[in-house]
């Protein structure tokens, strides 16, 4: 059958339809833009190269240009960096790039710069098998997180967003630092030539995983509604992140003073310890520790669930799972209620 006689389907199809119903004009104008597409596509570099680094849970798309330059996409830096979505501003337009922006602040773009010229950080695209990538140089991953670094050594942060970036640039930093030792030794050894290909990636992942663990959010959205309910309280409240602060007694009571004898009161001396003050359970062992906390939770969310109100959920608790060092009691202590 000729290629006219050809039924057309799917997308074939609803292509066909739209340029009928374009004018002659309207059809040289598209075929002018997609000439001049193809001719951009064709001017820029070919990366010769690609594959991906997994940091942190983040993969991180990567390529390498025929003249060497290393590049990584602009979304998995994004996503690396820990910066979220945005809503669209009230003129409907899509948000900007948001490393753009970042990399835009007035208050930190010096510490960004460091003395690079500002090309440094400017836009890179490049081809790989037909497909047009916008990232950026790679190692503008590592002066971004110097920078965010010595903006939070000089208190020049603003906003949770900015801090959660910094503190993710820190557990970046110490990967790279022992990821670039590795490779030196490898290098000078002669030993790089014999390695597995992505040895040094493994090696960036164990590590950052390991940083990343006391940060992984672990009392999640169905617990605390489920607090505020049988609390009595509104929920969502006004501001998504706040908790009313005797929250933090009922959490230990629930959970620590439950979860072995003895817990509750060691992850408060460990806490007073740190030199940063974090939540109880980022100072659980991250293998038995913390499986041994979300098999509880699961069970306390599971009672709250079925609970009326607090006295109900306790008297439950109380009986499914007691505090280590009580009897089991029929009726609720006055503590409870």
């Amino acid at each position: 059958m000729s290629e006219a006689g050809k039924k057309l389907t799917g997308r074939a199809r609803g292509g066909a339809a739209r340029q009928a119903k374009l004018t002659p004009e309207q059809r040289s104008e598209n075929a002018r833009k997609a000439a001049l597409a193809k001719k951009e596509m064709a001017s820029l570099p070919e990366a010769t190269h690609a594959g991906e680094v997994v940091l942190g849970g983040t993969s991180i798309q990567c390529y390498v240009t025929a003249s060497g330059d290393r590049v990584i996409s602009g979304r998995a830096l994004q996503d690396a960096l820990r910066l979220v979505d945005e809503d669209a501003p009230p003129s409907g337009k899509k948000p900007g790039d948001r490393v753009a922006r970042l990399l835009s602040n007035k208050r930190l773009i010096t510490l960004f710069l460091n003395g690079k010229d500002v090309d440094h950080f400017a836009p890179v695209k490049c081809r790989y098998q037909g497909n047009q990538i916008n990232g950026y140089r790679a190692e503008a991953l590592a002066d971004i997180c110097e920078g965010m670094l010595e903006a939070r050594r000089r208190g020049l942060l603003t906003g949770d967003r900015q801090k959660i970036v910094a503190d993710q640039c820190e557990v970046m930093i110490r990967g790279f630092a022992r990821v670039g030792i590795v490779a030196l030794v490898d290098e000078a050894t002669g030993y790089q030539k014999d390695r597995e290909k992505d040895a040094l990636a493994k090696i960036l992942e164990a590590y950052v995983a390991k940083e990343l663990q006391p940060w992984v959010k672990t009392f999640d959205a169905e617990y605390y509604e489920n607090m505020f309910r049988l609390r009595g309280l509104e929920y969502p409240p006004e501001n998504p992140n706040f908790r009313p602060q005797y929250f933090g007694k009922l959490t230990n009571d629930i959970v620590y003073r439950r979860l072995a004898p003895g817990v509750l009161s060691a992850l408060k001396e460990e806490n007073s310890k740190a030199e940063r003050k974090g939540k109880l359970h980022q100072h659980l062992t991250a293998g038995f520790g913390r499986q041994n906390l979300t098999k509880h939770l699961g069970k306390v969310v599971a009672l709250m669930q079925v609970s009326e109100n607090w006295p109900d959920f306790m008297q439950k608790l109380n009986k499914v799972v007691p505090r280590y060092g009580d009897t089991i009691e029929m009726d609720l202590d006055e503590g409870d209620r």
